[in-house]
């Protein structure tokens, strides 16, 4: 799993596999987008206005980068 956050945008992405999929969007909030896999799985979970959405400091200790 890796954790991606852009300050400038305020946008946090969770990844949860490294492998190239066929992937779809779904919006489940006007934040959270989810990446789904051809086969049903989902891949990645993205979060806008994040800072807004969740406590960052309780989540980006696991694994961060900065995105810039």
């Amino acid at each position: 799993m890796n954790i991606f956050y852009n300050d400038k945008t305020d946008l946090l992405y969770v990844r949860f596999d490294d492998e190239k999929h066929e992937i779809v969007n779904k919006r489940v909030s006007d934040d959270i987008v989810v990446d789904i896999a051809e086969n049903g799985k989902i891949i990645g979970i993205e979060i806008m206005n994040a800072s807004k959405v969740i406590p960052l400091e309780n989540v980006l200790p696991l694994r961060f980068e900065n995105v810039k």
